[in-house]
């Protein structure tokens, strides 16, 4: 799961309740100082939430863009009903483009971000809002995501998950959890202790039903980069951008999905599965440059 880098939101920020026609999203939302260039919509991967973009709202708010990055439907501290039709793809996808009506309302172009499974729900939004003839956003980003299912190995420890969902709560998995990685004698990153309580608590206040389902689908997903490359194509620039590492998609497999979809790739250094949270400064740039 990504790790934030800090929790005290900059003075360009505030958490809030965004309200669409789907019903509330929980969001951090920065405005620029200045004149807004536009907008982003930055939508959080599996197990995830909006605080996985916290190091990216100062430095995008200061290049001009109105940043709003929220926790999905079954995620912290948005929440949702224990039905697994909520969180199907597609109806996550419908989540995004009601964010995005609301983002459109308030002034400015839009442009979309996804990270990890978010790269796969926002894909979902774009071949869905294609199909009914308009894409309302000015670009696409598609951040450490890949073209369908998740490497094998880590598709093997997210079926791990879904195996003990059924009968063990939150709080037991996440005890496991912590055992196996202390057990494992693998190094693991120092993590401030205030920062370590926000990631249990972020993970207990998940929706069980919501992990079961977006789990399922990440061990399974079909491959869709030829339809997005159909309906994007002289229309929607798009960025593929990850870390030079990657447990979910392997980075090669990135690679040759943004040439499958004529997209700028970006890289950036010395970073892993979340160039969001582990090299926010160079990720925002990378992002700005491409928005502009």
């Amino acid at each position: 799961m990504s790790t934030p880098p800090f929790l005290t939101l900059p003075g360009c920020a505030r958490a809030e309740r965004v309200v669409t026609a789907r019903g509330e999203f929980a969001a951090l939302r920065a405005e620029p100082d200045g004149p807004v260039r536009g907008s982003a919509l930055l939508v959080p991967g599996f197990t995830g939430s909006k605080e996985d973009f916290i190091g990216l709202l100062e430095p995008l708010a200061a290049a001009g863009y109105r940043v709003t990055a929220v926790d999905q439907r079954g995620q912290y501290e948005t929440g949702g009903p224990d039905d697994p039709a909520a969180y199907a793809v597609a109806a996550l996808g419908a989540d995004v483009r009601a964010l995005t009506e609301v983002l459109a309302a308030e002034g400015g172009p839009v442009h979309l971000l996804g990270h990890s499974f978010g790269g796969q729900v926002v894909r979902e939004a774009v071949l869905a809002a294609a199909a009914e003839g308009a894409l309302p956003w000015r670009s696409l980003t598609l951040m450490s995501t890949g073209p369908g299912a998740l490497d094998p190995s880590e598709a093997a420890r997210t079926k791990l998950l879904l195996d003990v969902l059924p009968v063990l709560g939150l709080e037991e998995i996440w005890q496991i959890m912590r055992q196996m990685e202390e057990s494992s004698g693998e190094p693991r990153p120092a993590v401030e202790p205030e920062i370590a309580e926000f990631l249990h608590r972020r993970w207990v206040a998940g929706v069980p039903r919501a992990l079961a389902v977006t789990g399922a689908h990440l061990v399974a997903a079909p491959d869709r980069v030829a339809e997005l490359a159909a309906v994007t194509a002289g229309v929607l620039p798009v960025l593929v951008l990850s870390g030079v590492r990657d447990y979910a998609w392997p980075v090669p497999e990135q690679s040759r999905m943004a040439e499958r979809l004529g997209a700028r790739r970006v890289v950036v250094e010395d970073a892993g599965h979340s160039p969001n949270a582990e090299r926010p400064a160079a990720t925002a740039a990378a992002l700005a440059s491409f928005w502009a």
